[in-house]
């Protein structure tokens, strides 16, 4: 086995001693912990909840092809490959529809193409903004949002039409 294979029960037998020494209830504090995390998850949910919803009502409403065909002039005026447009429509919104969309992509196109380089790098590029903010602002207490969203967005259409550049310098 190697070294890494001792770290984690290093670390459990290190913690333990150290409560042990110090008189810690050890039991009690992981159920606190237990029911923080509890708490979390019930400020979260309906994000998430939200958030699914909105990404398979596009992909169920025949939205995201309309979509698709509106933005896919202005995609190719920021160099931004066509086939791409899904990509740019989920990624803010889900990580693994987004996987999802790149692994389509890949498998139509080649992971190879210029649109399956292009959508590997997007999806390593840019967010899930409103995952993100919905998840880190609901556990900070955060109501308002203020610019994070924009700016968070302007950030991924930066994102994206620098993966597209990259991928065609590349």
């Amino acid at each position: 086995m190697a070294l890494t294979g001792y770290l984690i029960p290093a670390l459990l037998l290190g913690v333990s001693a150290l409560a042990l020494g110090r008189r810690v209830d050890v039991y009690a504090v992981l159920l606190e912990g237990g029911q923080r995390g509890l708490e979390l998850v019930k400020a979260i949910l309906p994000a998430l909840v939200m958030l699914l919803t909105a990404v398979e009502l596009l992909r169920q409403s025949g939205a995201m092809m309309h979509l698709t065909r509106l933005l896919a002039p202005a995609a190719g005026w920021l160099g931004i490959p066509a086939e791409t447009v899904p990509l740019l429509l989920i990624r803010p919104l889900s990580g693994s529809a987004a996987l999802a969309v790149g692994a389509d992509l890949m498998t139509v196109y080649g992971p190879d193409s210029p649109v399956g380089r292009t959508a590997a790098i997007m999806l390593g590029s840019t967010e899930t903004t409103f995952y993100t903010v919905s998840v880190y602002f609901a556990a900070a207490g955060i109501k308002k949002t203020r610019y994070a969203i924009p700016a968070a967005l302007i950030a991924d259409l930066t994102g994206f039409a620098v993966a597209a550049l990259t991928a065609r310098l590349l």
